[in-house]
């Protein structure tokens, strides 16, 4: 198995893997805000979360979070919702992050996580900074170890990066 790279453009990082679990079961696990450190293979997420047990339009939900050694606290609004399709919400700064779920054939699921920094708008200076960070290298890096982490917790194959 693999994950695929999606291209969406400049300022976007999105990786897609298919997965061997029904698409309302892995759509819950990104809709509790409380789940995400299951997932997450930036090593970034904490335990702690506030916000309710499952996310819907405009929702906001907090997370403690680690990057570069460093500890923070990070509030989050969620901007798309359709059930069982799409979960994006948005950071402060203007970045988002999205899961996009397509059910394939015999009860699989086709999931994309993207990282989406084009929205900023008007904070240009931000998406240097991001680039300065490396942000866009280490999110790559985060994304393709919490699909990989997705894809194994449903599958005994290890899958490789392409």
């Amino acid at each position: 198995m693999t994950v695929s790279v999606i291209d969406n453009g400049p300022n976007q990082i999105s990786r897609s893997v298919l997965v061997n679990a029904p698409v309302s079961e892995l759509f819950a696990i990104v809709a509790d805000p409380r789940r995400h450190r299951e997932l997450d293979g930036s090593g970034t997420v904490r335990a702690t979360v506030s916000g309710p047990p499952r996310l819907a339009e405009g929702a906001a939900f907090s997370v403690n979070m680690k990057a570069y050694g460093l500890p923070y606290r990070i509030t989050s609004r969620v901007t798309a919702f359709e059930e069982n399709r799409l979960i994006e919400w948005r950071h402060p700064v203007g970045h988002r992050w999205r899961w996009q779920f397509a059910p394939e054939s015999a009860g699989s699921t086709r999931v994309t996580e993207t990282f989406d920094y084009s929205t900023m708008g008007r904070i240009k200076a931000a998406i240097r900074y991001y680039d300065l960070i490396r942000a866009p290298k280490s999110n790559t890096a985060g994304i393709e170890a919490t699909l990989t982490r997705l894809q194994a917790r449903y599958a005994p194959d290890s899958p490789t990066i392409t």
